[in-house]
């Protein structure tokens, strides 16, 4: 073999490639290349382990060779610049892409849920049928308000958080099959709408509303949010874009499904501290519906302009 007119052919292959290893940031061009490079540079190594006997080329090779196995297979570094980005980018831009979704979602549930209590505040005589007489009479004296000083508030807090991320996890997991998605809600619907209807009926509405509006805005909100881009996945796989392929399609929805499960850890955190701390608080109701109605309101106006910047960003790439 003769050595020379190998290293003169492929050095400059191994010089390329130890300077891709030294770059701090790589574009995708450079990632291909070097994945490229590092192939073929453990082929030559191969090769010159069996037909060289220089170490000295060898081992330079061979430190070639570990450091792009390393920069290909370490795990990038967490840096502000990607919290940032999911924070400004990543989370609103997918919320936004999927919000004809949720608003459905939030509409029709907001109707059967107002239709429902009304029916049941109309007939009182129904609470029987959905939760007993005495139930009922133990709901309005003191079930409903004690249910949010029942424990203490962190582990009331924490309760909720998990309770909540788990339910949304559902809706995003069951978005592709459609079906699971409609019943998580309505057991939901069932369970506001049903006992709004008997506090109304009981002369209660004033207690039941201001109790669950501070957190509900925000937290139904993000449970809107979490249904509506699991549906979005189901549709995509059902009416896929002309331009993809069914596998396509989901895979796309489905990154957007991931950024918003991440995004309404944070959201949900929000509300369970609302509900947990400023919910029971020795407020007035005014005060409580505020402070719930201006996280909400916050919440809405940061999808609205970051997710819509998102969107144009993306478009004029």
């Amino acid at each position: 073999m003769d050595l020379d007119a190998y290293v003169a052919e492929y050095g400059g292959e191994w010089r390329r490639l130890s300077q891709l290893c030294d770059r701090r940031h790589l574009d995708a061009a450079e990632v291909d290349e070097l994945v490229a490079l590092y192939q073929r540079a453990t082929t030559h190594l191969s090769v010159l382990r069996s037909r060289s006997p220089d170490p000295a080329l060898l081992g330079e090779l061979s430190q070639v060779v570990l450091r792009a196995r390393a920069r290909l297979t370490s795990r990038p570094r967490p840096s502000w610049a990607t919290v940032r980005t999911f924070l400004l980018v990543g989370f609103p831009g997918a919320v936004w892409r999927a919000a004809p979704w949720w608003c459905a979602v939030a509409s029709a549930f907001t109707l059967l849920t107002f239709t429902l209590m009304g029916f049941v505040a109309d007939n009182p005589e129904t609470a029987a049928a959905f939760i007993g007489d005495e139930e009922a009479a133990h709901l309005v004296e003191s079930g409903f308000a004690g249910y949010y000083t029942e424990f203490s508030a962190p582990t009331f807090a924490f309760h909720l958080w998990t309770h909540n991320a788990w339910l949304a996890a559902k809706c995003l997991a069951a978005g592709v099959l459609i079906v699971p998605v409609g019943y998580l809600l309505w057991q939901n619907v069932v369970n506001i709408g049903v006992v709004g209807g008997v506090m109304v009926s009981y002369g209660r509405a004033d207690v039941f509303f201001g109790l669950i509006t501070p957190h509900g805005l925000l937290e139904l909100t993000g449970v809107f949010v979490a249904a509506g881009v699991g549906l979005r996945i189901g549709w995509a796989w059902i009416a896929p874009p002309e331009q993809l392929t069914r596998g396509q399609a989901v895979a796309r929805a489905g990154r957007d499904g991931i950024l918003v499960a991440l995004g309404l850890v944070a959201i949900f955190a929000v509300a369970a501290l609302i509900e947990a701390f400023v919910t029971p608080a020795p407020l007035p109701a005014a005060v409580r519906i505020a402070v719930g109605a201006t996280a909400w309101l916050a919440f809405l106006a940061y999808v609205v302009l970051w997710g819509s910047r998102a969107r144009v960003t993306a478009a004029d790439q």
